[in-house]
């Protein structure tokens, strides 16, 4: 099972991580690929192969699709991967949001209540479980933390997929974990708001009316063009796949995009911020 400590950038290997990724490397040296002439032929990146052989990422589907096709590996990759527990530390209601995020070409996010779960540094996602009640236990906390920093992977291992983030100032300004943690959170957004395929705004705290008022939002486009969308209560997560209601919420998006800061103003406000 996962491990981590506050601060490590990627948890522990499991048992079932490692084995998978050992049967992969076998099956690739079987049918005579190394892992530069696989990458090519399945779609992902040399980098991306060595760490699934690793043990050190989660397989998304498609890549145990791709690979087993490739590899003629008779069904044992897929057969593996069912039995693996990564998803430990992740709330069940979040799991298959989680799986479409891994091939995800196109993901937005909305949020008005704290820092996203992708943007969140291990200290501020450590003060969350630190003070989630009822209370987690020092294992728990170490899961769901090692979970969090395994997901935030996507925005590096990713570098094609296009992530947008509205973020309602007041995130910044309710100061959670106290003043270091909140720096440390600023740092971080716009540390990621400098890669090219990471957007992030800054929805302003006086602001009349915007299109976000009904709540959190997440929207994401899969590699065959599909789009859903995904809301998350207290204990409950809504996977959303009606056309109707998704380009609703597409349409709501869009809005305030247009209402919240520029992408410079955004970052010149975190600045500010940041340096007060």
């Amino acid at each position: 099972m996962s491990s981590s400590t506050p601060g490590s950038q990627e948890p522990e290997p499991s048992d079932g991580l490692k084995a998978f990724g050992a049967a992969l490397k076998s099956f690739r040296k079987r049918a005579g690929y190394t892992q530069e002439t696989l990458a090519p032929e399945i779609g992902y990146s040399t980098h991306f192969i060595a760490s699934i052989e690793q043990g050190r990422r989660f397989p998304p589907p498609r890549f145990v699709d791709q690979a087993e096709a490739t590899l003629d590996a008779f069904g044992t990759l897929r057969l593996m991967v069912n039995q693996l527990s990564r998803q430990r530390g992740l709330a069940t209601w979040f799991r298959r949001w989680a799986q479409l995020e891994q091939e995800a070409v196109t993901l937005y996010t909305y949020e008005c209540r704290l820092i996203p779960g992708l943007l969140q540094t291990p200290a501020y996602a450590e003060r969350l479980f630190a003070n989630q009640l009822p209370p987690l236990g020092d294992e728990q906390i170490q899961a769901q933390l090692a979970a969090r920093v395994e997901r935030q992977k996507l925005l590096t291992d990713r570098p094609n997929t296009s992530y947008s983030f509205i973020l309602e100032e007041h995130l910044f300004l309710r100061n959670m974990g106290g003043a270091e943690v909140t720096r440390g959170v600023i740092d971080h957004v716009l540390q990621l708001a400098n890669r090219r395929n990471i957007e992030v705004q800054i929805m302003p705290l006086v602001k009349e009316s915007h299109a976000g008022l009904d709540g959190p939002m997440q929207l994401l486009e899969t590699p065959d063009n599909k789009w859903f969308a995904y809301n998350e209560g207290q204990e409950s997560g809504l996977i959303i796949s009606d056309p109707k209601v998704v380009s609703m919420l597409q349409m709501r998006y869009a809005r305030m995009r247009s209402q919240a800061l520029s992408l410079e103003d955004s970052v010149s406000l975190l600045e500010r911020m940041r340096g007060a």
